[in-house]
């Protein structure tokens, strides 16, 4: 077999949780996560020195991480969920409170983080049989049943490397039930600690060489159609588009949350990043540009988009094989400067997001190198492909036996033995010989993301072209005030932060009738909630458009609508 590069990008992501008028955590997924899988992830990479990888870490992820460091130091914790894990008399707590816990207590896939866990799967069944006869019985749970659900659920959402080699959680899980709140307090304090030492680990790990950091723009924006909203049509010319024709000052925009993103980039980890993962892998050639100008030397998308790339660009010419077109750099040239980009091999991509999670570990690992041997048998004599696998890096492992664990074990062991198979990153990649080899220039970049090669799950249905609408009036407003002396440079840069929020494409996401119906409702609420804040912020009366719900959903998304297959 020809000798190959894997390029493996781990992308770490979440939405900017807070509420900006009270500064509280309104989910908690940023910490769960990070409890979970930014530390096994660490883990994994740490206990196999000679794989590489590249790691994404979302500036907005990051800012809320901090945020969660400084909150165990100083002591004032602004996560409801995180108040309550500590609070010593659960039996005096308000019905609200009671709600809040059995909101999110039971929320995680129940197959592979509850029911192999007796006790939890008992506390669980209780709740079933008496939230079944009625709502107002919830109020006859104690407060030791409170403690111990609390427990649970936290210790279902810790990372299987910390559950496998620390010594408190071994013994809260030995114990099974009876938390005292001094348990508590020693799963709340290792819970600090893991969270104040994911960004130190993944600096050492940088600075070791074994990973490369990437950033994303700051808020994690649909960067495409801040800049031009009909960028969605050159994948799918009749979309409908949003009723306002563009997004006021979008390219400004966007330059904000690159500029912002390589800044905290280089504050946090000592040096700008070489690379940057679009927002949900979504491109245009107007935002290459823009990264092109920046100082960007690479940016990564889905395999959809380069095959509509190559469509537009050779339209005489039908498609050939994937094996000899996908495998190797790009270089799209633009008025600012060049950038190279990489494509993603979706299939092996979706392998590991979407079904490795049904086998086990070992043969899943070993399914995943045979089919990087079959793009290496395929490639011709001269070629040495690079093949990139890019995914989240943290909602597939929910799906996974023991937080994907054996997989990931078993698959960097075979990759670290393996004599054809060098993992490296786009960094190290660029800087080797076979970079300048291996580079085709492409002519046409059609506009499009990792979701299905287009940008159709952030625009297009009446819910989420109403969502921008929404966006571009508040946007409008924004101007205006921001040109006025109505609002001092303080106030100003609280209103740009607040509006960076507001233009995640998390928002844009959930709305639709596909996916589940309490995710729709929650991310709906943040979406309004950061709109009616931005309002205030600028000191303008909320209108009533903003506080109308505008999604409800209905659907069962597989995954439960964290991840979407490429295709």
């Amino acid at each position: 077999m020809n000798p190959l590069n894997l390029v493996l990008l781990w992308h770490m992501h979440q939405p900017d949780y807070r509420h900006y008028d009270t500064n509280e955590f309104e989910l908690p997924w940023v910490y769960l996560h990070a409890i979970k899988d930014y530390t096994d992830m660490a883990y994994h990479l740490e206990m196999h020195p000679q794989v590489k990888a590249v790691v994404n870490l979302v500036p907005i992820l990051l800012d809320q991480l901090e945020d969660y460091a400084e909150q165990f130091s100083s002591g004032q914790i602004r996560d409801p969920l995180l108040r309550l894990l500590v609070t010593p008399d659960l039996e005096q707590i308000s019905t609200e409170d009671r709600l809040h816990i059995f909101t999110c207590c039971f929320k995680s896939n129940h197959d592979t983080m509850l029911k192999p866990y007796p006790a939890y799967k008992h506390l669980h069944d209780l709740y079933d049989s008496l939230h079944e006869q009625d709502l107002n019985k919830l109020d006859y749970f104690s407060g030791q049943y409170l403690a111990d659900l609390l427990v649970w659920y936290h210790l279902a959402w810790t990372g299987e490397s910390v559950r496998r080699n620390n010594e408190i959680l071994m013994k809260l899980m030995a114990q099974s039930d009876g938390f005292s709140h001094a348990d508590r307090m020693q799963l709340f304090n290792l819970i600090g600690e893991l969270i104040q030492e994911i960004i130190p680990r993944y600096r050492k790990l940088a600075e070791s060489g074994q990973i490369e950091l990437s950033t994303t723009p700051h808020y994690h924006p649909l960067s495409p159609l801040l800049i031009d909203f009909s960028s969605a049509h050159d994948s799918l010319p009749n979309d409908n588009l949003p009723n306002n024709a563009e997004y006021p000052g979008g390219r400004d925009r966007v330059a904000f949350h690159i500029n912002s993103a390589i800044d905290s980039h280089a504050q946090r980890f000592g040096a700008k990043p070489a690379g940057i993962w679009p927002a949900e892998g979504a491109v245009s050639s107007l935002l290459l540009e823009q990264l092109a100008e920046s100082g960007c030397h690479w940016c990564a998308s889905g395999e959809g988009v380069l095959a509509n790339s190559l469509s537009k660009s050779y339209p005489d010419k039908p498609l050939p094989d994937r094996n000899r077109y996908l495998y190797h750099p790009y270089r799209v040239d633009g008025e600012t400067g060049s950038v190279i980009c990489f494509f993603r091999d979706d299939k092996l991509s979706d392998l590991i997001g979407f079904e490795y999670a049904k086998w086990h570990g070992s043969d899943a690992a070993e399914n995943f190198v045979q089919s990087i041997e079959q793009i290496s048998h395929a490639a011709l004599p001269a070629e040495r492909p690079v093949v990139s696998v890019i995914l989240d890096g943290e909602n597939a492992w929910e799906s996974y036996p023991y937080n994907g664990f054996y997989f990931l074990d078993d698959l960097y062991t075979l990759l670290e033995k393996h004599a054809g198979i060098q993992t490296t990153t786009y960094r190290d990649y660029i800087a080797s010989s076979e970079h300048a080899e291996t580079i085709v220039t492409l002519p046409t970049l059609a506009a499009g993301s990792w979701v299905y090669g287009t940008l159709s799950t952030w625009i297009g249905d009446p819910e989420k072209n109403h969502a921008w609408d929404l966006l571009c009036e508040a946007k409008q407003s924004y101007d205006l005030v921001m040109q006025s002396d109505r609002l001092t440079d303080a106030e100003k840069d609280e209103a740009n932060r607040q509006l960076a929020s507001c233009e995640s494409s998390d928002w844009f996401w959930w709305f639709g009738d596909y996916n589940p119906a309490y995710a729709v409702a929650s991310f709906d609420q943040l979406f309004r909630d950061n709109l009616a804040n931005l309002y205030r912020l600028l000191k303008l009366p909320v209108p009533h458009s903003v506080l109308e719900p505008i999604s409800k959903g209905n659907g069962q998304a597989e995954g439960g609508g964290t991840m979407r297959r490429s295709t």
